[in-house]
This record gives structure tokens, C-alpha cells and sequence, in this order.
């Protein structure tokens, strides 16, 4: 029973992290890509949409994920019709990791030696074929890196998650654990979420390295 109910924590944990990064891929690479682009002295060159588009990131970046997934109670049931359970953790996880990915995609961007870009202007490339031959293969591996540590900040905030009514292993480390002062569970659920942990960055370090020596 036990086993079963640990395994089903494991599998909500990664069903949370799992949608919510991948939406965070998809969304927060194009956003990186705006602010690099649309900054003062980039191929798209548009300084408003840039301050907006950057005061909108620094404003979600800085509230606390708890205070967030509160806030964010009204939307989350707007647009999965509940406000317990694995996908109504799912809204304020992605909400969360969106703009703290773009942020270390948008570093690993601006890194990307503008040389190489200067090149490809100077070759007549469009602005958009820069950006997807040049810029983002050229920032990949850091792209897989900060990938990498939004994976593992979404695993610590959908234990916290957990803890308040959305599922997983925070939810088993806090009913059964903590509320029963059961300290077996606990270290059950921390010795999960650890390895887990581990497994991913190192999964991730090594893509990244891989991808650096091509």
C-alpha cells in the first residue's frame, strides 16, 4: 500500500514538472529571444516593447511561488476548472518558471559572441535566420543548462505545492509525515526527491557538455 502510494506521489510529481517545464520551454525560449532581440543595439530593435516585456519577467520573478499559487486562484480555476489537485498545481508552476527561464535563457543568449552575428549580416542573412542559426545554436548549451536548474527549481515548488493540496510527494511528506510525525515517511519522500534531483542534473550537465564540444 505504501509502495503504491509513493509510486503515485512519484508519478504526480513528474506529471507536475513534466507539463509545466515543457511549457516553459516553449514559452520561455521566444520571450528570451524577445528581450535579446528587441533590446537597444539588437536585430529588432523596439526599446517599449522591450521595457515592457522585461518589467512583465521582474514582476513574476519576484513574488514568492506560495504567494503566487494563492494569487493566482481565481485563473487557475478559470482555466482548469478546479483549484486542487496535480493540474491546478500545473498554472502557477508554469506562471513561475516561464519568466525565471526566460531570464537564464536570455543571459546565455547575450553571451553568444556578436561577432558571429555581425558575420551573418554582413552575409545577408535575414534577421530571423540569425536568430535561429546563429543565436540559438550558438546558446544552446546554455539553454540546456538553465533548462536544467528550472527542472529542479519546479521539483522544491511542486513539494510546495503538494504540501497545500495539490498532490505528489510533498503532499504524502506532509499528511503522512509531517501531520503524523511520522519521520520514516519523511525520509522516505526526501531520499525521492534527492535522487530525482540528481538524476536530472546530471542528466542535463552531461547534455550540456556534449552539446558545448560540437
Amino acid at each position: 500500500m505504501w509502495t503504491e502510494r509513493l509510486l503515485q506521489g512519484l508519478w504526480d510529481t513528474l506529471l507536475m514538472v513534466g507539463v509545466s517545464s515543457l511549457v516553459a520551454l516553449l514559452l520561455g525560449i521566444p520571450m528570451a529571444v524577445l528581450l535579446v532581440t528587441s533590446d537597444k543595439g539588437g536585430i529588432y530593435q523596439a526599446p517599449l516593447l522591450n521595457r515592457v516585456v522585461g518589467a512583465f519577467v521582474n514582476l513574476f520573478r519576484s513574488i514568492p511561488f506560495l504567494i503566487l499559487m494563492v494569487a493566482l486562484i481565481p485563473f487557475t480555476r478559470l482555466v482548469v476548472g478546479t483549484t486542487y489537485g496535480v493540474w491546478a498545481a500545473v498554472v502557477p508552476l508554469t506562471i513561475a518558471a516561464t519568466p525565471f527561464f526566460a531570464r537564464i535563457a536570455e543571459v546565455s543568449l547575450r553571451e553568444v559572441d556578436h561577432g558571429l552575428i555581425e558575420a551573418a549580416q554582413a552575409m545577408g542573412c535575414r534577421r530571423w535566420h540569425i536568430v535561429w542559426h546563429v543565436l540559438l545554436p550558438e546558446a544552446l548549451p546554455g539553454i540546456v543548462g538553465g533548462f536544467t536548474i528550472t527542472v529542479v527549481a519546479l521539483i522544491n515548488s511542486s513539494a510546495m505545492a503538494g504540501a497545500i493540496g495539490a498532490g505528489g510527494l510533498g503532499d504524502i511528506a506532509y499528511r503522512y509525515g509531517y501531520q503524523r510525525f511520522d519521520s520514516q515517511v519523511m525520509l522516505t519522500v526526501i531520499a525521492m526527491l534527492v535522487v530525482l534531483v540528481a538524476v536530472i542534473q546530471l542528466g542535463g550537465d552531461r547534455l550540456a557538455r556534449g552539446l558545448n564540444k560540437r
